[in-house]
């Protein structure tokens, strides 16, 4: 337990491989902030109009959480998965010891599209154990009692939230949950004060305080980290806002992360980008394509080294 702490962790802009014109919005990792409970990844792509195709790629070590805000996203995968998704539904992806899939926007023409895509750091064990996919068509949600204006909406995306829990498999406790405050609204929104967490905006405005925490306006895209040992926040919102919370224990296993990348060592990072470029059938090949993928770029000429909180 840390005490605590808020900080705002800034999203930067970086291209997206393998998609033409497309850039996201990184939060995760941050230079002071590698992992929000097992959170250890977090992007926004859009909004924007794309035609977007992401050919397959690896993953090893970790989950990736879609969550799709605008358009549908099409998903195949070395298990055969084959399946379109759309806002509200969750695609949930374990790499285990490996698995490569891709990603494409629906048709032919640019069109509408924003997502939020999250990784979820796997802790030993089903770190390398086998890969899996689920989708979820429906997730649980409850309503917030307000404490101005009206009650605020929430979906539990991923592990527990108010006693809500949602169906998507989580290997470490944790939670992901979307908030939607409607316009001249304040709620207060419970927290796990053993669990750190982390409040994204995505769209509107949003206030945040507590008994220790000034009010602090959100900027669409940042994530205000807020440490541990809060029991509850204060949101407000003059014009209505859609937030998600992540969070969850604070994860203590060693993380290297490289590319697509999560494991313990330098090593383990190594053998998974020589087994990607031997076409090893470790990761198998993904449904309905032929040979095209994406190839992994070079490894620094340094030993990868765990990445640490600096605050």
């Amino acid at each position: 337990m840390h005490g605590p702490r808020a900080t705002v962790l800034p999203a930067r802009e970086v291209p997206l491989g393998g998609v033409r014109a497309m850039n996201v919005q990184r939060v995760l990792p941050s230079k002071d902030v590698p992992t929000i409970g097992a959170w250890c990844f977090l992007d926004r792509f859009g909004p924007a109009e794309v035609r977007m195709r992401v050919e397959p790629h690896p993953h090893i070590g970790l989950q990736t959480v879609t969550w799709p805000l605008v358009g549908e996203i099409r998903h195949r995968d070395t298990l055969q998965s084959d399946v379109v998704l759309r806002r509200g539904q969750l695609n949930l992806m374990t790499a285990g010891l490996g698995i490569a899939h891709s990603e494409y926007s629906i048709g032919e023409q640019a069109g509408p599209l924003d997502a939020l895509q999250l990784w979820v750091v796997l802790p030993d064990g089903a770190a390398t154990g086998s890969p899996g996919f689920e989708q979820h068509l429906s997730l649980p949600g409850l309503a917030l009692p307000a404490d101005e204006g009206s009650d605020a909406d929430v979906t539990v995306v991923m592990g527990e939230y108010a006693g809500i829990r949602s169906p998507a498999t989580a290997h470490t406790p944790i939670v992901g949950a979307e908030i939607r405050l409607e316009p001249g609204s304040a709620v207060t929104l419970p927290l796990a004060p053993e669990w750190e967490h982390g409040l994204l905006l995505v769209s509107g405005d949003a206030r945040v305080s507590d008994a220790d925490l000034v009010e602090t306006p959100l900027t669409a895209d940042d994530v205000l980290f807020l440490g541990d040992s809060r029991a509850a926040v204060r949101l407000r919102s003059e014009g209505g806002a859609l937030l998600f919370l992540l969070g969850g224990e604070p994860f203590e296993q060693d993380l290297v992360m490289w590319w697509n990348f999560a494991a313990r060592s330098h090593d383990e990072i190594a053998q998974a980008r020589e087994d990607w470029e031997a076409g090893s059938d470790r990761f198998g090949h993904v449904t309905g394509h032929g040979d095209e993928r994406v190839p992994a770029p070079p490894i620094p000429p340094v030993r990868l080294m765990p990445r640490r909180r600096r605050i």
